[in-house]
């Protein structure tokens, strides 16, 4: 890894860049702060003007990923467009998009460890990223009448967890994992079987 100097007058943000490289590089336990200090070109006594330690650098890290991610979500959502099933599998193909294009975050918000309620920034933006999901889950039920319809957070969950299952076995080249189709298409079948298990979407769609 290149060593990116500090010259911009942003230190905080420096700080950040050099972590997200060292958590695709090592993961996120791989590394120390002394490691960030100097990726990222300062001393270490430096980061404790912006940080209270490494797992306060590591939860911003993934603060800034949910961001990137709920904004994610929402552009693939696209309001519901063109349909609310089409729109709703788009969010899987943007989930699997993001952990491809953002390791460093994705590996910050799912794989070190930092606990969601760490502070109210991380927290909001871990729920932002979650109401994507559900809202685009109530759009696809609410044809059902309501005391048949299954729980929107429910469903959306379970999506979120199929998602992240193909990401993790299929995607991010985990060992002996090799993947038949391609991980987009493992996806999208699989929500397509799940939701048509549960009545949300005809045979034939």
């Amino acid at each position: 890894m290149a060593k990116r100097g500090y010259h911009h007058g942003n230190l905080r943000q420096a700080l950040v860049e050099a972590t997200l490289d060292l958590i695709a590089e090592k993961s996120p336990q791989g590394f120390t702060l002394s490691d960030a200090a100097k990726a990222a070109g300062v001393t270490p006594a430096a980061v404790y003007r912006h940080f209270a330690g490494r797992e306060d650098l590591i939860a911003e890290c993934a603060r800034q990923g949910f961001e990137i991610f709920a904004d994610l979500m929402e552009h693939a959502y696209d309001g519901g467009r063109p349909t609310a099933l089409a729109a709703f599998e788009s969010t899987g193909r943007a989930y699997l998009a993001f952990a491809r294009k953002f390791p460093g975050h994705y590996m910050a918000m799912f794989e070190s460890g930092i606990s969601l309620n760490t502070g109210p920034e991380l927290a909001r933006a871990s729920e932002r990223a979650r109401q994507v999901f559900t809202r685009a889950a109530e759009a696809l039920s609410k044809h059902i009448p309501a005391d048949r319809r299954p729980p929107a957070a429910m469903f959306s969950a379970h999506v979120w967890a199929m998602s992240h299952g193909v990401v993790e076995l299929f995607s991010r080249g985990t060992p002996g994992a090799r993947a038949p189709f391609p991980p987009e298409e493992l996806l999208e079948a699989g929500i397509g079987i799940y939701l048509r298990g549960l009545g949300l979407v005809p045979p034939d769609a």
